[in-house]
């Protein structure tokens, strides 16, 4: 799921993929690791193909979502309030560890930070399952 288009920023986790993907797919997850949602509105829990629904921002705006690209396991892509957001990607690497990265759009260089630290909190979230 590589776009030239995008910046790119990942870690590699010493966890199983299945744990780092299931913790990127877990909307009850997102507002733990993700410093840009405080709270998740969605008819499940776990998105897939097509999933909508809304994200609260830290300034309490809530703003629509709707997943744009899904590959199972492996990557996901959404857009919010109309807007192509981040990529998600989980790529093996043994049994035991994984990489996991964010696709940032050009135009949002800055939220390279936010991307690291949601990457520091998946790591913690993950190792500790």
């Amino acid at each position: 799921m590589r776009h030239e288009s995008m910046h790119h920023v990942s870690a590699v986790i010493p966890a199983p993929a299945e744990a780092a993907w299931h913790i990127l797919i877990d909307t009850e997850e997102w507002p733990r690791w993700g410093p840009s949602v405080r709270a998740v509105r969605s008819p499940q829990r776990c998105i897939g193909p097509d999933t909508t629904g809304h994200i609260q921002t830290p300034l309490g705006a809530w703003l629509p979502f709707r997943i744009t690209h899904w590959q199972p396991g492996r990557s996901w892509t959404w857009r919010v309030a109309g807007i192509a957001a981040t990529g998600h990607e989980v790529i093996p690497l043994g049994t035991t560890r994984c990489r996991v990265s964010f696709l940032i759009p050009r135009w949002a260089p800055l939220y390279r930070p936010v991307c690291e630290t949601a990457l520091r909190r998946i790591a913690e979230r993950a190792t500790a399952l």
